[in-house]
């Protein structure tokens, strides 16, 4: 949620946590989407793609 962490860190939160890491063996294209929402608005405000 944006109010609690500044915009843009969701992907970055995923590639340190290294979610995708036990299936980059497989050779398949990764895809990491950081999507983002606001607990005031109730909705989605950003998303970010990152294709590996």
């Amino acid at each position: 949620m944006v109010e609690l962490e500044p915009e843009g860190r969701a992907l970055q939160q995923i590639q340190e946590r290294g979610y995708a890491d036990k299936y980059r063996a497989d050779g398949q294209p990764i895809h990491l989407i950081g999507v983002e929402f606001s607990r005031e608005q109730r909705a989605v405000v950003g998303f970010k793609v990152e294709t590996g």
